[in-house]
């Protein structure tokens, strides 16, 4: 191991050289106060950025052990500093020649607050010996340790090596590795140049929203809103909160507050939406699809000031939606669908251009399969961790949510291949305990079919159940109920191994994440717009890792999806992000298993058995 001053007359050395000379540098390097690690250097200014490591010893960071005292503590502070580095990185900066030249970066951030591989408590350990053929470089990296055991801060960042044309330019690259990151280390990593209360302040509001989401099944409840919450977004494209004179804090409706005492805050009260099937109504504009936009989105914990830092969902909610035109391979939505023309199969549905309907009876089904597996008794079904079903009429289906009398009367029910939603929607919850959350403004048949039903006006809420019960007895729809007596089969699936290849051309794997819609997994684009639970371009990298993964590991024609999905999320929980990775990568985020799911569903050359 080196030390700074090597490093630095080796870029000196190496200035108005060939690019590809950069790759002289990489190794490891003792500065003053950390160890800087070169994994890997990009070999051209235009290709992908090199990647490196800073280790930092507990010693010189200074954290109050209680900032780390557990599992979720841990992570919070982790994205602090993950959030502070990036924004100093951003300052420092600058432009130093060609394509990515001068960049120093971590990755993107939102207001979630995720489990990520840009920061690690880590065992600092001596470089590792070269991997035996065949070997996960990845799992000789330093590990993550375990709590009461922490020896030091690691970083995991990308730097653009500055290039004129495709010449190196080696005084800026000293400049940039010698003394940019040396300064950014000194005042994003060392406990005594942060704001403390900032940082405490981060570390607690995340503690409490992880408890609060873990108190939910105790109250009976699939989501809590608390009082004062600010829901509204800046834009579609700026997830901060909207700040403005007139926007409505959140209130609950008496009949519907809860409270918590948590570890922190103390007491906070709010909205409980209890087990079972809830209708938010209102008019257009009042707030319905704001409030349920923010449910959908608390199944993460969120940043002190965004708003919704305490707006907890169940893990398990899935946001479903129709969506024309993707495929489906091998799914039963005879649930909903039967006797389709041409005698076409809905028990093993198959198709390259889903109908709305169509792909919204798959979502649901998939969803299902993903939460609930192979269970078909009420027995098995208690003893799971069932979904919850989140559902705007905004983005559903019309013809799969309802089927009035009128139309009942014109189409008899032997013509008529879809039940909708409304006949299924109390049997999920009854055969298999799936609550589902809906936004419905445009049709009061389904005030029959609710426990709960909130109306928005002028973004305020109100409990009217009772209210809307009465009107349900005075106005009596007189349509006939098409679900059956039972909800139907969830059944499983066995994916095939060969119809999932990452390759392209003579590469392996070919990965690449577009924004947070797509994925391009060998030579197919995976489309991943209708997934609306993804928040992160990192979340995509480590999906399309995990599809990897799960086809080197679990595919054999034998298990299921969900054995599949079970045994990579395991991986994951007792080997951190790292396992699905060959080198260590800054750019990865925690998915849920519902999300991996999704992209291998919509993989056009899926094929299962």
């Amino acid at each position: 191991m080196t030390n700074q001053q090597t490093l630095r007359r080796k870029l000196l050395d190496l200035d108005n050289g060939n690019y590809k000379a950069y790759r002289d540098i990489q190794g490891s390097y003792e500065f003053p106060d950390f160890t800087l690690i070169i994994d890997y250097v990009q070999g051209d200014p235009f290709a992908a950025p090199s990647k490196l490591r800073v280790q930092v010893p507990y010693t010189v960071t200074g954290f109050p052990p209680e900032l780390y005292k557990n599992p979720i503590r841990e992570m919070a502070l982790r994205d602090f500093l993950t959030r502070k580095f990036d924004r100093l990185a951003y300052e420092v900066s600058g432009r130093r020649g060609t394509g990515k030249s001068g960049m120093i970066a971590i990755t993107k951030m939102g207001q979630e607050v995720l489990e990520r591989t840009s920061v690690y408590l880590v065992k600092i350990a001596p470089p590792a010996p070269k991997p035996a053929p065949g070997e996960n470089p990845a799992l000789q990296r330093a590990k993550p340790i375990k709590l009461g055991n922490q020896k030091g801060v690691e970083v995991r960042l990308i730097v653009g090596l500055p290039a004129g044309g495709r010449r190196i330019l080696g005084r800026q690259a000293a400049e940039m590795l010698c003394d940019d990151i040396p300064y950014i280390v000194h005042r994003s990593l060392k406990y005594e140049q942060l704001d403390a209360d900032a940082c405490r302040r981060h570390v607690e509001t995340v503690e409490d929203t992880d408890w609060l989401r873990k108190q939910l099944p105790e109250k009976n409840l699939v989501a809590f809103v608390a009082n004062g919450a600010i829901l509204p977004r800046r834009s579609g494209v700026d997830d901060r909160p909207l700040s403005s004179e007139e926007v409505v804090p959140f209130k609950s409706p008496p009949s519907l507050e809860v409270e918590f005492e948590c570890p922190n805050q103390g007491k906070i009260s709010g909205m409980g939406i209890p087990k079972g099937v809830t209708l938010i109504a209102g008019g257009g504009y009042h707030g319905k699809s704001t409030l349920l936009k923010a449910i959908e989105l608390g199944v993460y914990n969120h940043v002190p000031g965004d708003g919704r830092e305490f707006v907890v969902t169940d893990p398990a909610a899935i946001k479903i939606r129709a969506e024309d035109g993707r495929s489906v391979a091998g799914v039963d939505i005879s649930p909903f669908i039967n006797q389709l023309p041409q005698g076409r199969s809905t028990t093993q549905f198959t198709t390259e251009n889903a109908s709305g309907s169509t792909s919204q009876a798959a979502n649901i089904m998939e969803a299902l399969e993903t939460g609930l597996g192979n269970s078909n008794s009420e027995e098995t079904a208690t003893t799971t961790t069932p979904p919850v079903l989140l559902v705007d009429e905004d983005t559903a289906a019309t013809n799969f949510m309802i089927r009035d009398r009128r139309m009942q009367e014109l189409i008899a029910k032997d013509r008529e291949p879809i039940t909708p939603f409304i006949d299924k929607v109390r049997q999920l919850y009854t055969d298999y305990q799936v609550s589902t959350i809906l936004v419905m403004g445009g049709s009061g048949d389904y005030f029959e079919m609710a426990d709960k039903i909130i109306a928005m006006e002028n973004f305020e809420a109100q409990e009217v159940t009772e209210k809307a019960k009465e009107i349900a007895e005075k106005y009596v729809t007189g349509r006939t109920a098409e679900g059956g007596e039972k909800f139907g089969e969830i059944r499983a699936r066995i994916p095939l191994p060969a119809s999932l290849d990452p390759s392209r051309g003579r590469r392996d794997v070919r990965l690449k994440v577009r924004d947070v819609d797509e994925v391009v997994f060998g030579n197919e684009d995976v489309d991943l717009s209708a997934v609306e639970q993804l928040v992160s371009k990192d979340q995509l990298r480590a999906i399309g890792a995990a599809m990897v993964y799960a086809k080197k590991q679990y595919m054999d024609g034998n298990r299921t999806l969900l054995e599949i999905i079970d045994a990579v999320m395991a991986d994951i929980e007792s080997k951190s992000l790292d396992v699905l990775v060959p080198f260590p990568q800054g750019d990865l985020a925690l998915f849920r298993r519902f999300e991996l799911v999704a992209a291998i569903n919509r993989l056009r050359t899926l094929a299962v058995k």
